[in-house]
Formats: structure tokens, sequence, C-alpha cells
């Protein structure tokens, strides 16, 4: 076998290693997220898109660890009066202190959302809602759009997911392979933007700050 084959060979099978001791480490720092007291924070964040997160984010506003929270990445058809019934929450707390995002689509417009949000507020200390198997990806995401705002992770356990013996059930484990390839894209992309020195002056992905809550 030619040199330059066998060279070949031994960076694939090295890559392929490391990328299977990443995942390993991806699911163990998965299997251990679990919400903690935050300190205070200037606002609060919720990602839409799994159990439990706005309503925990609810429960963080209540607390007053944060001035206003924002949902991002709301159905365009939601509004408030629904969330309120389903969380159980005042109407007085959505009307005073929580913003509805709708254009985000992804995690990534999730940070652009936020960007505009948090830049209209100049909040620069922001807790972070989201699943715990989500976090790892949101953070960076988060960081390559907003490098100047401080991020404090509030993990939420999805019930729905058995992170104590992932490898034996087949769709916690699919949904976290999805989600550390997902993770290992987002993690190029910012260090892509750190090199270029990109950062905040990566596209916003436009539009208007979100606004509080209506109907």
């Amino acid at each position: 076998m030619p040199k330059a084959a066998k060279l070949l060979i031994a960076f694939v099978l090295a890559c392929a290693a490391a990328a299977g001791v990443g995942f390993l480490a991806f699911a163990h720092a998965v299997k251990q997220a679990a919400p903690s007291d935050p300190p205070v924070a200037d606002a609060i964040v919720v990602l839409t898109g799994g159990e439990d997160r706005i309503e925990e984010g609810i429960k963080l506003l209540a607390r007053r660890k944060g001035k206003r929270l924002l949902i991002s990445g709301v159905n365009p058809a939601t509004r408030a009066a629904e969330i309120e019934r389903l969380t159980g929450y005042d109407r007085r707390l959505f009307d005073c202190c929580i913003d509805f995002g709708y254009r985000a689509v992804d995690t990534i417009t999730n940070a652009e959302e936020t960007r505009a949000w948090a830049a209209n507020w100049r909040f620069s200390r922001l807790i972070l809602v989201t699943s715990g198997y989500h976090m790892p990806r949101s953070l960076v995401e988060f960081a390559r759009v907003l490098p100047d705002v401080e991020l404090l992770p509030y993990p939420v356990v999805t019930r729905s997911l058995h992170l104590d013996a992932w490898w034996q059930h087949r769709h916690t484990a699919r949904v976290m392979g999805v989600e550390y390839l997902k993770f290992l894209a987002s993690a190029v992309r910012l260090a892509t933007a750190r090199l270029l020195g990109m950062g905040q002056r990566h596209s916003a992905g436009g539009g208007d700050a979100p606004r509080p809550a209506q109907g």
C-alpha cells in the first residue's frame, strides 16, 4: 500500500477516534446537566422547542432572576393568552416583562433574535434556558453571535429522554447523535468567526427587536 494511502487511513482513523471520544464526553456532560440556582442577571432568554423550557423561564422571571424574559422562536400563531393558560402565571407578568420573538426558526436565528433584543434593552448578562442536550450547541452559537454578553446556562431536564443509559434507547441515542453533529458544526462556525474576527459583526438576521407579548 502506498505511503500516502497509509497516512490517509491513519488520519481518518485518528479523526474517527477523536470524534468518538468527543461524543462520549458530550454525552457525559449532557447526562450531568441539571439546573441550579443561577445568580441574578439582566434578563432571561428561553429557546422554544422542548418540554418545560418556557415554564422554567417564567419561574426564573417570577423569582426576579432577571428584569425581562424573551421567549425566542415562538410560533407566529401563538399568543400570550395561550402560554398564560398553559403555565398558570398571572397576565400582569406577561404584560410587564415578557417579550415574544417570532422570527427565529433555529438555534442560529435564536441567537440573532436575542442579539437584537439584548442590544435594544442594553442587556449584557443573560440566563439562557433550554434543554440540557441542546445547551452545549446553544452556548456556542450565542457565544459566536453575542461575544460581549455573559451567558449563564440553565439546562432543563428532558424527561422523555433516558440519559442514564442513552445507548440502550434508540430515540435517545439518535437525539444525542444528531445533536452532537450539530454541536460540531456550531463549534466550527465559532472557531471560524473568531479566526476571522467576526462575532458581533456577523449578519444580524434582520428584523426589529422582539416586542412585549400580545393577545
